[in-house]
């Protein structure tokens, strides 16, 4: 292997993500040059260097001149100021091949990837290069396990997931029985917490939350991701469990997240679908 096959710029937005997949990649021997994207990023990161979103042609002269090829994006992104997207002329060039590919948050992710390809960069998946960010395998991860009538809204949970990814809507959805809530462009937070207020008199609990790789999604950028607060939004929405994919969902401190699991008395399953 070549020595640059082991360097990487990593792109850190919001939350957690990011500390654990700059440590991880680290571990598994990688050479992390970690870029920030500006009032997204923690500044306890303290990231190698700082862009604004639209100011991409800044990262692509100091990862060439690095000697970096491979590009990994991780964390979240909230709403951005308007000076922050204010592109670049090296981003302006690429941003109208983006604009194009305006179906759906997927199809806008692919043509970013392409136009990243098209000028010598390989994006690649930071779940494939440090696994164990995600569950490897198959199976129950608490002590909590399903019941029969769990099993029965997981199987539609499952099934309701890959009719809204194959439409590029959302990765999440919430059925008790039948589907209490679907994930749009709120994303999982705001829609758990609509949830949570749907359900507050229940005295109850029932249902589960399941965020799901969508059918033929790029794992590249906007990878699933779960943690402790989503662990908390679940067993405070009156659900009984959490269910994601094996390999391609992110667990933002895996060991914290099944204590809170186990604290709150709700299941998380990880399947192969």
């Amino acid at each position: 292997m070549k020595e640059n096959d082991k360097k990487i710029a990593l792109f850190a937005g919001a939350l957690d993500l990011p500390f654990y997949t700059r440590d991880a990649l680290r571990k598994n021997g990688w050479d992390v040059f970690v870029i920030g994207l500006k009032n997204f990023y923690d500044p306890k990161l303290k990231p190698d260097m700082v862009i604004r979103l639209g100011g991409g042609g800044a990262a692509a002269r100091e990862v060439k001149r690095r000697g970096i090829k491979k590009l990994a994006f991780v964390g979240a992104l909230g709403h951005p100021n308007l000076s922050d997207l204010r592109p670049d002329l090296w981003t302006l060039t690429g941003l109208f091949k983006v604009l194009k590919n305006q179906r759906g948050y997927d199809s806008m992710a692919v043509a970013f990837i392409s136009v990243l390809e098209d000028r010598g960069y390989q994006v690649v998946a930071a779940q494939d290069l440090a696994p164990e960010l995600t569950f490897e395998k198959a199976g129950v991860l608490t002590r909590t396990k399903p019941s029969r009538a769990d099993k029965k809204n997981i199987e539609r949970a499952i099934e309701v997931s890959h009719v809204i990814g194959v439409q590029d809507i959302g990765a999440s959805v919430v059925v008790d029985k039948q589907v209490i809530a679907v994930e749009a462009a709120e994303g999982t937070a705001k829609m758990l917490n609509r949830v949570i207020d749907m359900r507050k008199n229940r005295k109850k609990n029932s249902g589960v939350f399941a965020k799901m790789t969508k059918p033929g999604q790029d794992l590249r950028i906007d990878i699933p991701a779960i943690g402790v607060d989503t662990v908390n939004a679940v067993a405070d929405a009156k659900l009984n469990g959490i269910v994601v994919n094996t390999k391609t969902c992110f667990v933002v401190n895996k060991p914290a997240v099944i204590k809170r699991a186990n604290e709150r008395k709700i299941f998380i399953i990880a399947v192969d679908e």
